[in-house]
């Protein structure tokens, strides 16, 4: 069970941090789409950074637990923006990536 934690843990991070790096750098898919909902480019900005701080800080183990909350705040608003434009398909792999932050913070929570 450890293994599949700590791949699950890297692919996280890894989804996080890429995720977040795009909205910094203002990539033209993510401002078209958030842009639809009013976040304009200061706030897309920001919720990246949150992305890679929270993604980051789920390598540390004493971070760990608040950074996978971060980054699962930051995909429930990606997950409900996700529903509300009918992409349910990126919305389901959004909600599994929830899902597997939950484990973490479970997880880690008993560790």
């Amino acid at each position: 069970m450890k293994i599949a934690f700590n791949i699950a843990l890297v692919i996280l991070v890894l989804l996080a941090v890429s995720s977040g790096v795009t909205k910094i750098m203002l990539m033209p898919q993510d401002v078209e789409f958030f842009g639809a909902y009013s976040f304009g480019k200061p706030v897309l900005i920001v919720f990246g950074i949150f992305q890679v701080i929270g993604g980051t800080s789920m390598v540390v183990p004493k971070l760990r637990i608040y950074g996978a909350i971060v980054v699962a705040i930051t995909f429930i608003v990606s997950l409900v923006l996700l529903i509300m434009a009918g992409n349910y398909p990126v919305a389901g792999f959004t909600a599994v990536a929830i899902a597997l932050l939950g484990w973490v913070v479970k997880s880690s929570r008993s560790t």
